[in-house]
């Protein structure tokens, strides 16, 4: 099993940066794929980024493509998602996951472990 924590979000105003990390504890993070979410009050969880287990392969959402880039340090156990030229769209609770398939993924439910989320609050 592993647990999962978030950090790095905030209040930001548009064409801002922002780093967000996700912590894992367990000694196999780097058999996991990994991923980022985002969800907003009343719609479904949307899928950003993915990232293989050896970090050299990853997938992110058309909607952030060229914007976000999603990496992880394996030594460190911990993920991340670097936002740039952030938009007052890209505002939602964003959620770290695990899933022990190697497979990358856009679907939330092939996800086995979920964090607790950080919210990024963009303003125009």
């Amino acid at each position: 099993q592993v647990q999962l924590v978030e950090s790095g979000g905030g209040l930001v105003q548009a064409g801002a940066s922002l780093r967000l990390s996700c912590a894992a504890s367990g000694r196999t993070f780097d058999t996991y794929t990994m991923g980022w979410f985002r969800q907003a009050p009343g719609k479904e969880r949307e899928f950003v980024a993915a990232i293989s287990p050896s970090g050299r392969v990853t997938l992110h959402a058309d909607s952030v493509k060229g914007r976000f880039t999603i990496s992880r340090d394996n030594a460190k156990n911990t993920m991340y998602l670097q936002m740039n030229s952030l938009k007052p769209e890209d505002t939602d609770v964003y959620y770290c996951a695990a899933d022990r398939s190697s497979l990358l993924t856009k679907s939330h439910v092939r996800y086995d472990y979920w964090g607790q989320g950080t919210q990024v609050t963009v303003s125009s």
